[in-house]
């Protein structure tokens, strides 16, 4: 099938893109437009050419499934095909809908009118891969929008509704009615009329004052991007537009996108694009795999988890039940989601109207009864298998038959979970990470039983709630907590071999994460941690499985929510402060086990705590708890604050170099017996250190 097509209605050729889903603009599509555009020039019958895509896309840009293949490259190039547009002589008109963005963007910018659904998508989001827009989007925007305007597109990777933009020389028309119909009929008036053709390139600046306003932007963009190079090297290029004629500006443009194209911070950021997509493809899930329909759901326990967990339903408008023993639980957490919200609208995220709506999709009941007639029920309750056991008999012996019944445990048994009802295929673990309406990752853990279309449903509902879906099989913690316990064992041997926690806390901020990982514990209370070791104690008796943190649990400092953990901190405050107690229970509990403090590097301090992840991570993989490297990416920088601009910590351990991996772990474990018990290299890690890639 073609992916351009051509026809000509009443003197107005019409060239349509259709390479779904977005219409990207692949070398097929590329290829079509400038064979169809001399086409419609050869034709004495054409008095002017309409560009349109369909409801869906104008065009989203590049073909990613070009990404790294020769045929990206293949000629014509897309500064081609704008070059084409630009220089035809008939009236070329891009009729806009649905999204337009990146390339697809910079190719309506180069015709010579513009006519947009006032709902299209607009936007240059190139700088959320690493890049900047390459073919002439940072000379053209800002002759159009102006230079402050174009800048901040640019450079937040931004996307708008043409609505928005409808009273700026971007568009000629913004239209509610059918925008290819609009577009031809302005394409007829410009040709009755005969006004002349306008080229992007030929307009002028108009920014007083311009530099002064570049080099405040500099300073502020390169306050905010520290770890980013591209968003400077986009004001780079735009401020080509106010200092270069325009030709030296498209010079500029390119050899600035070459830079960045090779730079490990794009690198990582495409890695990281494409990972998020792939980690919905399970290989025994056909694409077409019959969802359940999910028109309402239950959520078992109104506390901070359940809450969050209801918010994200309430949201996209799907009514919720929420369940709870007390109806002072109950009240208490619907005060919390009200809050929540009102906190929104406070800072112009919601209006009162959404509000209002999102709260009448909210009911509460003390019955499991009232659950009855759900699609989807999710509980959220204390981490402990026998509640969990009395919550899922309950819900067996209430739920409507075909419903989804899915527990929000962060590591316990999915099968076991699964045993205490008559339907296991109807269970699925639905791991929401807090604070559940914020966080963006969800770990769906597969049980055994597992039907296909539930665990289909269930990254199709996860996408619906806005979450970034990563499939788990059944392991103590999953793919994240499991890794998360190695890091912590990494940070845990680090502080009792001579490092403090805020020095542990700073390297590994340093190097990018969000939070170290005693400032990360105390947000998140270690006292959660403690009860999950004590579980664990009491299932392996004869292995020590005691921390130092369990002194700082004993002594009644639980994080953040008392004001004290690692850190104290002051009342109403969450800025951390180091406390002279903790280094002396730290220092006991040093000389309890007869260790001799030296000092760590920060380098030390990093490598130790990547490679403690990047080695569970390969044992995950080798034993096929996760699907691929590339979804244990997006589990630790969708939910653990591992830092964007390095791809993930097997990404990261593949630019580093696995040799160089493996050779670290062995020296680690050199350092004594202990340490050769916790660093054992995986075996992938040592049948991939030659160069492979993992998989």
């Amino acid at each position: 099938m073609s992916q351009v097509l051509y026809d000509v209605v009443d003197g107005i050729a019409r060239i349509t893109l259709q390479n779904p889903p977005v219409n990207g603009l692949g070398f097929a599509v590329r290829k079509g437009l400038v064979e169809a555009l001399d086409q419609a020039e050869g034709d004495a019958a054409v008095s002017a050419i309409v560009i349109t895509g369909n409801d869906r896309a104008f065009s989203g840009g590049a073909d990613i499934t070009e990404f790294g293949t020769p045929r990206s490259g293949w000629h014509p190039g897309l500064r081609t095909v704008i070059e084409v547009l630009e220089q035809a002589s008939k009236p070329v008109v891009a009729a806009i809908d649905g999204v337009c963005l990146g390339g697809g963007l910079e190719l309506a910018l180069g015709t010579h009118f513009r006519v947009a659904a006032a709902q299209a998508k607009i936007g240059l989001p190139e700088v959320k891969l690493g890049l900047l827009p390459g073919a002439g989007g940072t000379q053209r925007l800002p002759r159009l929008l102006g230079l402050e305007a174009a800048l901040d597109l640019i450079v937040t990777g931004r996307i708008v509704k043409a609505s928005t933009l409808a009273n700026t020389p971007l568009f000629d028309r913004v239209v509610e009615t059918p925008v290819v119909e609009a577009a031809i009929e302005f394409a007829k008036e410009v040709v009755r009329q005969g006004t002349p053709l306008k080229r992007v390139r030929d307009l002028k600046i108009n920014q007083p004052d311009a530099e002064a306003f570049l080099q405040v932007a500099r300073r502020n963009i390169a306050a905010a991007n520290k770890n980013q190079p591209a968003p400077l090297l986009c004001l780079e290029a735009v401020a080509g537009c106010v200092s270069l004629p325009f030709d030296q500006g498209l010079v500029n443009e390119r050899e600035l996108f070459v830079k960045l194209m090779g730079s490990p911070e794009s690198l990582a950021l495409r890695h990281v694009f494409a990972a998020e997509r792939t980690a919905t493809k399970i290989p025994d899930i056909p694409a077409d795999t019959p969802l359940r329909d999910i028109r309402k759901v239950g959520v078992i326990g109104a506390g901070t988890m359940g809450g969050g967990i209801s918010m994200n339903y309430l949201n996209v408008g799907i009514p919720v039940v929420l369940l709870e023993l007390t109806q002072a639980a109950l009240d208490h957490g619907v005060g919390i989601i009200r809050r929540n919200y009102e906190i929104s609208l406070k800072r112009g995220r919601l209006t009162q109207a959404q509000l209002d709506e999102r709260m009448a999709l909210l009911s509460t009941t003390l019955s499991y009864e009232d659950l009855a007639d759900v699609d989807l029920v999710i509980e959220a309750v204390f981490e402990d298998m026998g509640v969990k056991e009395k919550v899922f008999k309950a819900l067996d012996a209430v739920i409507k038959p075909g419903a989804i019944l899915a527990s929000n445990t962060s590591g316990l048994d999915v099968d076991v979970i699964a045993g205490f009802t008559k339907r296991p295929e109807d269970v699925i673990g639905l791991h929401f990470f807090s604070p559940a309406n914020v966080m963006k990752l969800l770990e769906i853990v597969r049980g055994a039983k597992t039907a296909k279309d539930v665990l289909a449903t269930s990254i199709a509902m996860a996408k619906k709630i806005g979450k970034k879906p990563v499939v788990s099989g059944i392991c103590d913690g999953f793919i994240g907590n499991r890794m998360l316990m190695s890091y912590r064992a990494a940070a845990e041997e680090i502080l009792m071999g001579g490092a403090s926690p805020a020095s542990i806390d700073k390297a590994l901020e340093n190097f990018g994460f969000a939070m170290g990982p005693h400032r990360m514990g105390d947000l998140a209370g270690l006292d959660i941690s403690w009860s999950i070791r004590k579980r664990r104690q009491a299932e392996n008796p004869d292995v020590d499985l005691s921390v130092v943190a369990d002194r700082l649990c004993m002594a009644g400092r639980f994080g953040q929510k008392n004001g004290a953990g690692w850190y104290k901190y002051e009342a109403g405050s969450r800025t951390p402060i180091v406390d002279p107690v903790v280094e002396k229970i730290i220092e006991d509990y040093r000389a309890e086990k007869g260790i001799t403090p030296r000092t760590y590097t920060d380098s030390e301090i990093v490598e130790r705590c990547v490679y403690a992840l990047v080695n569970e991570g390969a044992r995950i993989l080798e034993e096929g708890i996760a699907l691929r490297a590339s979804d244990i990416d997006v589990v630790y920088l969708s939910g653990y604050g591992f830092p964007l601009h390095r791809g993930g910590p097997m990404h990261y351990a593949q630019q580093v170099g696995l040799f160089n991996v493996v050779r670290a772990i062995r020296r680690f474990a050199a350092q004594s017996d202990k340490a050769a018990e916790f660093w054992q290299p995986a075996a992938l890690l040592q049948n991939t250190e030659a160069g492979q890639a993992l998989k």
